[in-house]
């Protein structure tokens, strides 16, 4: 009588995972990333501020539309020391053209160069 009542429980406890394994799967790396950089306050800021202004009429996160993806210029810049943050901010606001193509890039003079660097910090996060 007691193999068939553990019979069902053992059915059970194999089609539920079996047992109580402390052992816990790791999120992948690239989910763990995406929501390390959710809660990053320089992508937080960044993100708003190109939000709130003209920058994706231009660019987006992965495609190329007028400008270069901002991925591939995180990826360009990865690696680069921490005074590409200002030079590039100074590219934002002033514009220019020749280094992703013969499109020249709108200056942004309105921005301040905090704002811009706020950008440009979102940017750069989004590397691979």
């Amino acid at each position: 009588m007691k193999k068939l009542f553990l019979l069902p429980v053992l059915f059970f406890l194999m089609a539920c995972g079996g047992g109580s394994s402390s052992k816990t799967e790791e999120p992948k790396k690239e989910e763990a990333k995406s929501d390390d950089l959710s809660k990053n306050p320089d992508y937080q800021k960044g993100l708003e501020l190109i939000a709130k202004n003209d920058c994706f009429t231009c660019h987006q996160i992965d495609d190329k539309l007028n400008g270069p993806p901002y991925r591939e210029v995180a990826n360009k810049y990865a690696g680069m020391p921490d005074t590409i943050v200002t030079h590039l901010a100074h590219k934002v606001i002033s514009g220019g053209s020749g280094v992703w193509g013969e499109i020249m890039m709108t200056p942004h003079q309105g921005l301040s160069e905090a704002d811009a660097e706020a950008i440009v910090k979102y940017i750069l996060l989004l590397k691979k």
